[in-house]
């Protein structure tokens, strides 16, 4: 552990499981106070994983450890996050780490609305919802980082012929609410530039194989279009403590892990 961000107070979304929770875990190993949410504390599906267990884990580092229960497709539960966050914290967020994803894969000919707003509510309202709610601090303070988990699938498919992989066009909804997280990260970050506040955006080069993209794609995909999540978490991590001038990327994880000459470390911040 190097504790580079000892003193920091960081919000994790979407921490019960998966990318979120490894995220949480690595900068809580790195110094960080941590606030984690997800839409239950318990387990609530057949998934491995719950808000409970990834607080315990956390606290085991010494720092405060805080659960925030709220489901960010409903904009009134969305808006206790941050004040919860702070309140639980002792003070202002330093580290906004947007993770949390609804992931819906249907065909578009018959995908309902209902679930395209879903979508969009988690996927790209919620993020910036959340950005707004931490900026003012930010801005007062002159620096915080706000980070956005993207997609690859938010870029066009090529074509025809049209190689859409593995899930088809049945992504493209998901594709469409990344593809305007990006354009928000990329004008939030335009927009905040010189005020010390980083705003990133970055995707997994490949496929990290968390407890739902295991159970989605199962042993369909060949090893070179997989990536570790330690590998996945280095660059998130990486973009929690960059500098100034480090804003507005839509950053790519193993690239920018080769860009920045980055040692993947193990979550508890160990050599590998």
């Amino acid at each position: 552990m190097s504790g580079q961000l000892k003193g920091r107070r960081a919000l994790v979304t979407g921490a019960s499981r998966g990318i979120g929770r490894a995220i949480a875990h690595r900068l809580a190993a790195e110094g960080a106070d941590v606030a984690t949410s997800a839409r239950t504390l318990e387990r609530h599906h057949h998934l491995d994983g719950s808000l409970t267990e990834t607080v315990a884990e956390l606290e085991r580092y010494g720092g405060l450890a805080v659960p925030i229960v709220a489901d960010l497709t409903d904009p009134d539960a969305r808006a206790t996050i941050v004040p919860t966050a702070v309140a639980g914290l002792g003070g202002p967020i330093d580290i906004l780490v947007n993770n949390a994803a609804a992931a819906i894969y249907e065909p578009l000919a018959g995908f309902s609305l209902k679930r395209r707003r879903l979508i969009f509510e988690v996927n790209t309202f919620a993020p910036l919802d959340l950005a707004q709610a931490v900026i003012p601090s930010m801005r007062e303070r002159g620096e915080g980082w706000i980070v956005n988990l993207s997609s690859g699938s938010a870029r066009p498919v090529g074509g025809p012929p049209y190689e859409a992989g593995v899930l088809g066009t049945t992504i493209s909804v998901y594709g469409a609410s990344k593809a305007a997280l990006n354009r928000i990260s990329s004008g939030l970050a335009a927009e905040l530039y010189g005020t010390g506040i980083r705003v990133n955006c970055i995707e997994p080069r490949a496929a990290v194989m968390s407890e739902g993209a295991t159970e989605l794609l199962g042993d369909s995909l060949s090893a070179d279009q997989i990536e570790t999540m330690e590998e996945m978490v280095e660059a998130v991590v990486a973009l929690c403590r960059c500098g100034p001038d480090d804003t507005g990327r839509i950053a790519v994880s193993l690239d920018l892990i080769a860009e920045w000459g980055l040692t993947v470390h193990n979550l508890d911040g160990g050599a590998r």
